[in-house]
């Protein structure tokens, strides 16, 4: 079987990718509400890594804030889904109620913030998150940008220094 390097992002180009500030970005690393999955940042002048896994998780935050979910129920919410969701995240789907968040588990609708709550105001399939982030990406690429080998993150700081 062979492996292919995962594709990885400048905090920068996720920020732009995902349609948030970088600053924004920044306070969501540092409070752990999504950590670069390739390269963390580690003390000054170091730079962070995303991975397309994580421009998914992040477009996905966004779209619950959007939606008027405020940002403690997105964290318990995104607690939640890394808990108890195997399969990849795309293929949930989430279903938004006033301030609740629920996953749609087969038959079951599962209320990953409170554990109550009724009435369906928004659904909000993931796998259409997924292609918006795909389609932001492909124009990324269209426009000469270059992604970065996960296989250099140790380079990271020096890679992403020259592609930006």
């Amino acid at each position: 079987m062979t492996e292919v390097a995962e594709i990885g992002f400048s905090g920068t180009k996720a920020a732009s990718v995902v349609g948030i500030s970088y600053r924004q970005l920044d306070y969501w690393a540092r409070t752990d509400l999504v950590r670069p999955s390739l390269c963390d940042a580690a003390g000054s002048g170091s730079r962070r890594l995303y991975s397309y896994r994580d421009l998914l998780e992040l477009r996905v935050i966004k779209s619950l804030l959007d939606a008027g979910i405020k940002l403690e129920s997105v964290r318990k919410a995104f607690g939640y889904l890394r808990e108890h969701v195997e399969a990849d995240i795309a293929a949930a789907t989430l279903v938004i109620s006033g301030n609740d968040v629920l996953l749609c588990d087969g038959d079951t609708l599962i209320d990953i913030v409170r554990r109550g709550g009724q009435g369906v105001l928004n659904v909000l399939a993931i796998g259409s998150v997924k292609t918006d982030l795909d389609a932001s990406l492909v124009q990324l690429a269209e426009l000469g940008v270059p992604a970065i080998p996960a296989a250099s993150a140790a380079d990271a700081p020096l890679a992403i220094a020259q592609a930006v």
